[in-house]
């Protein structure tokens, strides 16, 4: 399949929320490059991997794209009854950032290898956007890519009670604040998108 797509003039090899396949991935990548195979490989997740998946792709992948959703604990339970997620997932993205470091993009605008963080801004600051735009500064590198999503929007279980606060799409002002943030904390590459 990767051969495949590569034939079609596809940009690279994009895996999305992939670590239950992590194994498969390693062992097929040898038949794709003997092939003919020379697109980077992309690793589209939730940053929610555990480190065994990241050694096993360590030297495989060129390119990581992980979400970072939460900062806090309590916002991680409460949203995606994941309390450990913030904690899972710095560890994770750090050890993405070993792997490839800041990501490379070549002449013709396309990612090469490295590593982008996405972030969704959200209503009332429950993702914790300057806790996390500081710590990828402070802790990975001000020249990390950082995509800062604002298209947030409510769906599914957010109209109960217990989720009014997340019952409306995110305003200008507080994705505003959210850029704010992540220049205040001194981030050089920021792409807004919403």
């Amino acid at each position: 399949m990767m051969l495949e797509l590569q034939a079609q003039g596809c940009h690279n090899i994009n895996l999305v929320t992939p670590e239950h396949v992590a194994p498969q991935i390693v062992q097929a990548l040898p038949f794709a490059i003997e092939g003919g195979l020379r697109l980077p490989l992309v690793y589209n997740t939730s940053a929610y991997d555990s480190m065994e998946s990241l050694a096993l792709l360590d030297g495989l992948v060129d390119i990581y794209m992980p979400d970072f959703k939460y900062w806090d604990a309590e916002m991680a339970r409460k949203y995606s009854r994941a309390p450990d997620y913030p904690e899972v997932a710095r560890r994770a993205i750090k050890e993405m950032h070993r792997q490839v470091g800041n990501l490379v993009i070549d002449a013709n605008g396309l990612a090469r290898r490295g590593l982008l963080i996405r972030h969704l801004v959200m209503p009332e600051e429950i993702a914790g956007t300057p806790a996390v735009m500081q710590w990828i500064a402070d802790e990975l590198s001000p020249e990390t890519y950082v995509n800062l999503m604002a298209q947030y929007h409510p769906a599914g279980k957010v109209s109960r009670s217990d989720h009014a606060e997340i019952n409306r799409p995110v305003t200008p002002a507080e994705y505003q604040r959210a850029l704010h943030a992540a220049w205040r904390a001194g981030l050089k590459r920021v792409e807004a998108s919403g």
